[in-house]
Order: C-alpha cells, then structure tokens, then sequence
C-alpha cells in the first residue's frame, strides 16, 4: 500500500512540475496563467486547472450534438415536399429519409460550429465562455419563423440569409459601442436579476427531460408537472401517465451526479463535476440495465448503432452554404420580417448571456464593461454569420459554461479546451455524443445554485427596483428564454417607474414611494466614459484642442475572483473605511456614489 502511495505522489509530483513548466512557458504567459510572469496575471489560473474546466463545460455542452441538430431538422431544412402533400409530409418516406440525412449534417455542423467559435472566442477574449447555437434561438428559429417542415411564415434559406446579415448589423453595433451601451442602460439590479434568472432556467432545463434528469414534465392542466417516469409512460401531451418518481436513470443522475458531486464539492475535490458525469454515463451505457441509454426501442437502437461505430464522421451534405440571395417580390419581405425577427431576440439574448457569465467570473468592472468586451461582441457576431454558413441558427455564448467556471476556469484556456472537444467529436461523436441527459441534469442544477447567490445584491429595499427585477429572474425559466426575461423586467421598470417619476414631479417632491431614498441610481450610459475607445481616439484626432477626455481602454486586463473581491476591497477602505466595516462595498453609479451590499465570490473548488 505504501508502494502505491509514493507511485501516486510521484505522479503529483511529476505533473505540477509539468504544470509549473507550461505555466512560466511563453504559452503561459499568452493566457496570463498564474507563474506566467505577466504583469495581469490571473491569479490562480494553472493549466491543468483551465483544462479540466474545459473538460467539464464541455461535457454540460455536450447534448447539443445531439439536441440542436433534432431542433434544427423539425425545421425541414432544405427537404422539400413533393406536390400535393399535407403540409409538413408527416408520412412521405422520401421525405422522412432526407430528414435523417439533413440531422446527420446538422450533427456535424454543430459539433463543427461549437468548436470553432469557442476556439476563437477564447484565444482572443481570454475568457472562460464557449459558444455554440444556442438552445432557445434554435427553437425560436424552428417553430416560430421557419416553422415545423417548413410550414412557417419564412422559409429556411431565406432564414439563414437572414442570420448571415443580422451578424454584420452585431458587429457594427459592436464596433459603434452600442452592444456596451445596450448593457450599460440596463439597470444594475436587473443585470443582477438576469444573472438569478439564468440560474433558475439552468435549474429548469437540468430538471427537464431534454436536458436533465426528467423530474419535471410541461404538464397539460398546470404549467408543469411531477415527471420522474420512465420514457415509455410519457403520454401524448408529454405527462407521466403513471411511475411518477420511478425512473432509475433519474435517482442515479440526483444521487451520483447531483448529491455525490456535491459531497466531492464540499471537500474540494479537483474535477468533481466531470467525475460525476464519467460515473453516471459508464454506467448508463450497458444495454441489459433498468437504467441504460440505450433501451430496445426505435430511439434505443437508433443511438446505439451510432454509439457502435465509436469512430465516424459525416461531411455536411445539403446545409453548406444554401443562403437565398434572391430577394425579390415576397422573398424580400420574408426576409425583412426574418431579420427584424432575429435582431430583437438575438440582441438582447446573446448580450445579456455573455454578460452575466462575465459577470459570474468575476471580471466585470464597476462601469458595466469587462475585459475586451468590443472584441467578444464582435467575435460573437462573426460566428452568428459563419454559423449560418453551416445551416444553423444563431450562435450565442453558452449559460453551460458557468459549470467549467465553478469548476475553477478563469481564462480562454477553458473555452479553447472545450472547442477542442467539439472539434474531436466530429469524429468520435458517437461516444461524445452518448452521455445521458441524467447525467448532466443534476450539474446543471449545481451551477444553478451557485448562480442563485446573486440574489442577495438586488436592491429588495425599493419596489421600484424590487418588483422588475423579480418580474426578470422569474420570466426567465417560465418563458424559457433569456430575452424575453429581460424584455419583461424592463417593461416593467419602465413602467412603474415612470408613473413614480410623474407623481413626485407633480408634487414638487412633496409625495414620495417608500423607501424613496434607496433607490439605485439610474442612468442611460451616455456619459462621455461609455464612448468607446477607438471613438475617443479618432475625436481627439480630429478636434484635439476642443475635446479633453481620460481614455479608458476597452480591454480592462482578466483577474480572477479573488483578485477582483481584494481590488474592491482596497478601494472601499480607502474610499471609505465606515462603510468596509459594516460589510459594504461603495459602487459606484455615472452620477454619483451608493451603498450596494457585497457581492458573494465565486467558490472554487481547489
């Protein structure tokens, strides 16, 4: 026993001296690893750490593969029914033969698209977050503009086209500093807000049967039901018929990949998550268990004879690049109603993921922003028209990637990894693509709770900001969707405080709400510190002697949690050492300074 214990200590010992090498090395330094000698170095960022993040966020990820390609193929794609079929040629065998091709091209195209996008986003934002098409865009492009097979109001190429421009509109945007100004106009408290509510819908789709451990269902009388059964007593409407709570694959996934996790969490044991999920798929693989992955049914078999090949891969057939350019008569219209479609939907969802999962890392900054912030919109955009290049819909940055932050990543060496491990899933996604919903349902519900800690800084005190910001964490689950969350919560802000506004106008002050004075700040983020940088540069050159403004770089250096709570923490006590000791931070707002209660940092698990 003493034998193998040294064995084990020399391996340790062995791979921290490796990881000390790659740390100090010249790569190192490029993603201001921890060691690397670089003057913003990240702290507590190390290789291995960034790696096994990326390991874990991919393996949340991972049921995109499978997931986004059955979404996109109901859309019908390039399918066409023949003349004189039912709309939508539910029984046409020539039809249903292109659909199994179509999906096997949108595997191959996610699995394609996630790995790229994250590749590049990482390599050049130095952020921890990893894109791919997103979830709810995928359903929203599917079953509200193309439609089921295709019956929709937009046809599916004129879609695409729709998306390849809507990429170019982000990326002036981008570059205009609008996106940075659409995060600054929010109000603080709803960005917090958002934040919870992405928390509470990662709790949802881990609780779900698409995605998680199937222990709700969208119930028929109530907006959701009791689930827990297996598949095969699903009904209809998608209800337990019956064996509610019986579901063995659900009890393994709540107790090996939820409780048991939990249990590693607690004693910080290094890849907790990613051991949870390894236990729970290995186990789900055998076919002669109460609990397998692959059951003797139609959708048993089917992935099954794919989990078998272990190595494959499908080159993209019938999506590559079928954009309609052809834009005359009713295709221009279709096309006008697709992009503005797109663009109020798309704007707000993928601006406010990628903020708050900024915002989980630790490394927005007291205005609002965070580090190259002008570079990960644009990069976001680019990846939106590339993406529609492959037949998909909109790409976004993952909320799923709050899971490889918990699980300690702080740099773009985590989103790197896990573009990595969609890139080889194009060939070994047959055994990448099998692990079970149950065994990353419960992981996502983790990441919920740790996202959830939030909660605490909304302003509870003023009803103005209270009530909005409840409206927005709360829509965002029962909506399933990010965009709409927020379009509700700042409706309501708008609102109800305006009617405020108007009633102490008219009273001169004399009437005011409750708790008046807690009010957060609020304003339009128009100040001259919110132009962007490069718009600084070109005005001081062009009228130096009538223009005197302090620049502010957009790429604000990473720093990790820890480091961002101690910078706070130094500027309060030396700001105003009352306020640090009953436990506040001052923040501060474009028009003047507030007392905001402290933000929780982030655990990590070493």
């Amino acid at each position: 026993m003493q034998r193998f214990t040294d064995f084990i200590d020399g391996w340790q010992n062995q791979l921290s001296r490796v990881e000390d090498r790659i740390n100090g090395s010249t790569f190192g330094r490029v993603f201001r690893l921890d060691g690397s000698g670089h003057p913003k170095t990240v702290r507590g960022a190390s290789f291995f750490r960034e790696i096994r993040a990326g390991l874990t966020t991919f393996a949340t990820m991972a049921y995109i593969v499978a997931v986004n390609a059955a979404v996109l193929a109901d859309s019908g794609g390039t399918c066409k029914c023949p003349p004189g079929s039912e709309p939508g040629c539910p029984n046409d065998p020539g039809y249903t033969n292109c659909q199994i091709g179509l999906k096997r091209d949108l595997i191959t195209a996610t699995a394609a698209l996630a790995g790229l996008s994250s590749i590049v986003f990482g390599f050049l934002t130095n952020l921890p977050v990893a894109l791919g098409p997103g979830m709810g865009l995928n359903a929203y492009f599917t079953y509200q503009v193309v439609g089921w097979h295709g019956t929709g109001e937009v046809p599916y190429k004129i879609a695409l086209t729709a998306i390849f421009v809507e990429g170019f509109i982000f990326i002036f945007l981008a570059l205009t500093g609008m996106r940075q100004w659409l995060v600054r106009m929010i109000p603080a408290t709803i960005k917090t807000a958002c934040g919870v509510g992405i928390g509470l819908f990662l709790t949802e789709i881990g609780l779900s049967y698409s995605a998680g451990i199937g222990a709700i269902t969208g119930g028929f009388s109530t907006p959701l039901a009791i689930g827990g059964c297996p598949a095969e007593y699903l009904d209809s409407k998608g209800e337990c018929s019956s064996h509610i709570m019986t579901n063995p694959g659900m009890w393994i996934g709540i107790f090996i990949g939820g409780i048991f996790v939990a249990f590693l969490m607690a004693f910080k044991i290094k890849s907790a998550i990613v051991i949870g999920i390894g236990i729970v798929s290995i186990m789900s693989w055998p076919r002669n268990t109460p609990f397998t992955y692959f059951p003797y049914t139609e959708a048993g078999e089917e992935r099954f004879a794919f989990f078998k090949q272990v190595v494959a891969f499908h080159p993209i057939q019938s999506v590559l690049n079928v954009q309609e350019w052809d834009l005359q008569g009713t295709s221009g219209a279709q096309f006008a109603l697709a992009l503005i479609t797109f663009l109020y939907v798309d704007i707000i969802d993928c601006t406010a993921t990628l903020y708050s999962m900024a915002k989980f890392c630790g490394v927005v900054t007291e205005d609002g922003d965070f580090p190259r912030s002008t570079i990960a919109y644009c990069t976001d955009a680019i990846m939106i028209s590339i993406g529609s290049l492959f037949g998909c819909s909109p790409v976004t940055a993952f909320i799923e990637s709050g899971a490889g932050i918990a699980e300690g990543g702080r740099t773009g060496l985590t989103a790197i990894s896990t573009g990595v491990c969609f890139l080889v899933c194009l060939f070994f996604a047959p055994i990448l693509a099998s692990v079970p919903p149950w065994a990353t349902g419960s992981t996502l519900v983790l990441v919920g709770c740790l996202m959830i800690r939030q909660v605490i800084n909304i302003n509870w005190q003023y009803i103005g900001d209270a009530v909005p910001s409840f409206v927005t964490l709360a829509f965002m689950p029962f909506s399933y969707s990010v965009a709409y969350g927020l379009i509700a919560g700042m409706m309501v802000y708008v609102v109800l405080n305006t009617m405020i506004w108007v009633v102490v106008q008219l009273t001169g002050g004399r009437v005011t709400p409750s708790n008046w004075q807690e009010k957060e700040v609020y304003d339009w983020g128009l100040g001259a510190r919110d132009i962007p940088g490069w718009l600084k540069g070109l005005r001081k050159k062009v009228l130096p002697s009538y223009f005197q403004t302090d620049d502010r770089k957009d790429g604000v250096e990473l720093v990790d949690n820890d480091s961002a709570l101690n910078a706070a923490t130094d500027s309060s006590s030396r700001g105003n050492s009352a306020e640090d000791k009953n436990g506040v931070d001052v923040v501060e707002s474009h028009t003047r300074l507030q007392n905001r209660p402290r933000e929780q940092v982030l655990p990590s698990l070493d």
